[in-house]
């Protein structure tokens, strides 16, 4: 780890973490409260997947339905109009609506074949994202001048990497750069979770083999074809696999740094909470 104690991080100039875990736990709530704090600067892997990797997919996919009016069509074959998509840290619909959910056409269903297509678009623009870490640890201290440096990822790191594998090229490079902090979240976290999730349930990134190990699951389980499925009800049984799936996952990641409590968070208020809970976590460790 970059930091060898709790004094190590107190003392250091440069701050530079990372933070995983499941979507919900807190990541993105820490890292915009060092950023108003106005001395961090704030990574997010998701916005630069959306912007720098995928922002031409999802515009041309908004542009191909606009294209099926002949009134907008006009104007986009004229350039008179221009569409794209407005994503922000704390707004990523642009993306979870292009990744989609496979199922019934008629209740917003794209066919499982472009559904994993764009599945394969997403993990290849997150591995990308992810590398682009040390890069931006650089930029952010030489071209902005901000000291302190957090990583805000999303909650399918666990899927593009190798957490016992010692060569894993983007945990070594992650972890050469900065410190990797889970946020590990309890059994009724995961309740929560999913309590959450099947109110509003939302596109996610998952390895292909568990995808597709999910998929013919689920259509054989309910005797169903590809065209009859629910697109929101198959992405809810999903998620529930999901929890149990990533969680080994993200325990390996542990390894590579440190670990702190989603109840702990909860407690974060200040930069100088914060760290309080990275010293402490690192004492534990």
């Amino acid at each position: 780890m970059i930091y060898a104690s709790a004094d190590d991080w107190r003392n250091a100039a440069q701050k530079k973490v990372l933070l995983f875990g499941m979507s919900g736990l807190g990541k993105t709530h820490l890292s915009n409260m060092l950023r108003d704090a106005g001395d961090w600067f704030h990574y997010s892997i998701d916005y630069r997947i959306g912007t720098r990797y995928m922002g031409e997919h999802i515009a041309d996919n908004a542009k191909r339905e606009a294209m099926k009016v002949p009134f907008l069509r006009d104007l986009l074959l004229s350039d008179s109009i221009y569409i794209g998509s407005n994503i922000t840290f704390n707004n990523l619909a642009p993306l979870s609506t292009y990744l989609g959910k496979p199922g019934n056409p008629d209740l917003g269903g794209v066919p499982f074949e472009e559904y994993m297509r764009r599945q394969d678009q997403h993990r290849t623009a997150e591995i990308a994202a992810l590398l682009d870490t040390p890069h931006f640890v650089t930029r952010a201290h030489d071209l902005y001048g901000y000291d302190h440096f957090v990583c805000d990822t999303g909650g399918s790191i666990c899927e593009v990497v190798d957490p016992n594998n010692p060569d894993d090229p983007i945990l070594k490079a992650l972890s050469q750069n900065t410190l990797m902090v889970w946020i590990k979240g309890s059994d009724d976290h995961a309740a929560e979770l999913a309590r959450r999730f099947d109110k509003a349930p939302k596109p996610m990134y998952y390895q292909p083999r568990f995808l597709k190990a999910r998929w013919s699951e689920y259509l054989e389980t309910n005797g169903l074809n590809e065209h009859q499925v629910d697109p929101d009800a198959f992405v809810r049984w999903t998620y529930a696999a999901a929890l149990a799936h990533r969680q080994p996952l993200y325990q390996g990641m542990a390894n590579w740094g440190v670990t702190v409590t989603a109840q702990e968070v909860a407690a974060v208020k200040t930069t100088s909470d914060f760290d309080d809970l990275i010293a402490t976590a690192l004492e534990r460790a």
